[in-house]
C-alpha cells in the first residue's frame, strides 16, 4: 500500500511524532504484512504449534502462516489466544509492576472486550489476585465473557459499567488498564477499512473521549497504585498529549519501564512534564502500531479497608457438599448462589467479588459451577473449562479432531466409541471443550448454542 493512500493529512500530522519516518512508515505498509500471532495460555499447556517468540512476551509466538483458528478444537479449549503482537507489551508492562508489589492486588480492565488484554493480563497476575475485567458497551460483553471462560482462572469478574460508575469504588484498584478507544490508525495495515474513519477532527474527539474516561476512573485507584495507558493511534493528541493532561491535573508520577533497545521500541517523554511512553511502529518491531505508558499515583489518599461487603449469603452446606467433589481443593472457594445456579470463586476474594457487586453492574463473578437437581449437579459450561474442576469426578471422553468439530457444530458425533452413561467432560487432546449427556441411544450435546461453530468450510 503507497503512502499516497494514507488519509489527506494522516502523514502530516506525524511528522512531529518522536520515531516517525515516512518513508519507512510507508514501505511497511506496502511490503509488510502483518504477522499472524498467537499468546499460549499458561494454564493450559499444551504443545501447540509455535513459531519465532514475541520479543517482549514469552508466551507469544509468531506463525509463519494463519491457520484456520475457527477449526482448531484447542483454540475454543482456550489453549491460546490470537493477539495482535504489539498489544503483548502490556504483559510486560504489568510483569515490571507487579514485582514492584509485595502484597496481593486488585486489577481493573476498563476496555475489556473482546478479551483479549484481559486474559494477558490473567496470566501476569498471581493466583491470590483479583481481576476485573468490564465492558462499557453492553452488546461486546458476551464476547469477554466467552473468552474469560475459555482461558480459565476462577479470579476473575466481569462487568458492565461506563467509568464514571467505578467513582464509587474510591481507591479500590491497584492496577488500573485503560486501553482507550482511538482514532485507530494504528491499525491501518492490519485492518485497511479503518483509513476511512480517520480525520483530524476524529482525532481531537477521541482525545476529549479519553480524557473523560481517566477523569472518571481516576478516583478508583488506589494510594500508590498504577495506570498503564495505551491506544492502537500514533497521534501525539491521544498519547503524548494525554500523558501531560494526566500528570498536570492528577497526582500522577510518570513510570519508566524497561525495555530492550533490541525489540525497536521506541521510548518517548511528553513536552511539559518529560512522561515515558513506549510507541510502536510497523517499519520498527514485527507488530502494529501502539503507545503505552505508565503511571503511578501519589500515596496521600486513603485505603479501602472502610468498604464493607453487606450481602453474604447464609451458607447451604447441603448444596455446598454436593458441589464439592466436583472442585479441587473444593475448601479454597467461596460457593454463592445467583437464581438457580451455583458459582464459585476463591474464598479469598469473596469480600473483594462482594463489594463490586454491591457497586456495579456484574456479569460474571468467578466461575459458574451449574445447578442442582435432586442430588445430581447439572453442569454449566463455565465449569468444563474451568481450573478448578477435579476431571477424576466426571467422566471424561476423548474425541477425534472430526468429533471434536462437530461436536463443537452442535452436529452428530459420528462413530463415538463409549459405553459409559450421564454427563461427559468432551475432551480433544485432553483438553476439555464442554458437556454431553451420554445416554444409551443417542448423545445430548450441550455445547452452547451461542458460541457453537457456524461456517461449513473447513
Amino acid at each position: 500500500m503507497s503512502s499516497t493512500r494514507f488519509p489527506a493529512n494522516f502523514i502530516e500530522s506525524l511528522n512531529y511524532a518522536p520515531g516517525f519516518d515516512a518513508e519507512r512508515f510507508g514501505f511497511a505498509h506496502q511490503n509488510s504484512p502483518s504477522p499472524t500471532t498467537i499468546r499460549i495460555n499458561p494454564y493450559k499447556p499444551h504443545a501447540i504449534y509455535k513459531g519465532v517468540q514475541v520479543p517482549w512476551c514469552a508466551e507469544g509466538f509468531y506463525l509463519e502462516q494463519r491457520p484456520s483458528f475457527t477449526f482448531d478444537p484447542l483454540f475454543h479449549a482456550g489453549c491460546y489466544y490470537v493477539q495482535e503482537a504489539s498489544s503483548m507489551f502490556i504483559a510486560h508492562m504489568m510483569q515490571y509492576i507487579r514485582g514492584e508489589m509485595d502484597d496481593a492486588i486488585k486489577v481493573l480492565d476498563l476496555c475489556a472486550a473482546p478479551g483479549g488484554k484481559s486474559t494477558l493480563l490473567s496470566s501476569a497476575i498471581n493466583n491470590d489476585d483479583l481481576l476485573v475485567a468490564n465492558e462499557i458497551i453492553k452488546t461486546r460483553v458476551p464476547i469477554l465473557t466467552d473468552n474469560l471462560t475459555k482461558w480459565g482462572p476462577s479470579n476473575i469478574v466481569a462487568t458492565n459499567n461506563d467509568p464514571k460508575d467505578f467513582a464509587r469504588l474510591k481507591n479500590f484498584f491497584d492496577v488500573v488498564l485503560v486501553d482507550a478507544p482511538c482514532s485507530g490508525s494504528g491499525m491501518f495495515r492490519k485492518d485497511p477499512d479503518a483509513m476511512n474513519e480517520w480525520s483530524e477532527a476524529n482525532v481531537n474527539l477521541c482525545h476529549q473521549r479519553q480524557e473523560r474516561i481517566l477523569a472518571d476512573v481516576y478516583p478508583a485507584i488506589a494510594s500508590e497504585g498504577y495506570l498503564i495507558y495505551s491506544t492502537c493511534s500514533y497521534s501525539v493528541a491521544e498519547n503524548e498529549a494525554v500523558l501531560d493532561w494526566l500528570c498536570t491535573e492528577f497526582d500522577l508520577e510518570t513510570v519508566r519501564i524497561p525495555v530492550n533497545k533490541e525489540w525497536g521500541i521506541v521510548e518517548t517523554q511528553s513536552d511539559v512534564n518529560k512522561a515515558y511512553g513506549y510507541r510502536f511502529y510497523p517499519d520498527k518491531v514485527q507488530g502494529e502500531g501502539l503507545f503505552a505508558a505508565c503511571l503511578r499515583k501519589a500515596g496521600t489518599t486513603q485505603g479501602t479497608s472502610n468498604y464493607k461487603n453487606k450481602n453474604t449469603q447464609k451458607p447451604d452446606y447441603k448444596s455446598i457438599d454436593l458441589l464439592k467433589p466436583y472442585i479441587k481443593d473444593a475448601d479454597n472457594y467461596y460457593y454463592f448462589k445467583v437464581g438457580d445456579d451455583w458459582l464459585a470463586i476463591d474464598r479469598m476474594h469473596k469480600d473483594a467479588m462482594g463489594i463490586v457487586s454491591n457497586n456495579l453492574y456484574v456479569k460474571k463473578s468467578g466461575v459458574r459451577l451449574g445447578s442442582i437437581a435432586g442430588r445430581d449437579l447439572i453442569p454449566d459450561h463455565e465449569l468444563a473449562l474451568s481450573l478448578l474442576i477435579n476431571r477424576d469426578a466426571v467422566l471424561n471422553t476423548e474425541l477425534t479432531r472430526e468429533q471434536a468439530i462437530a461436536y463443537l457444530r452442535r452436529d452428530n458425533i459420528l462413530d463415538l466409541d463409549t459405553t459409559q452413561k450421564g454427563w461427559s467432560l468432551m475432551t480433544f487432546e485432553n483438553q476439555p471443550l464442554g458437556w454431553a449427556k451420554l445416554l444409551p441411544n443417542r448423545i445430548n450435546n450441550y455445547y452452547p448454542k451461542e458460541m457453537r461453530i457456524m461456517s461449513q468450510a473447513n
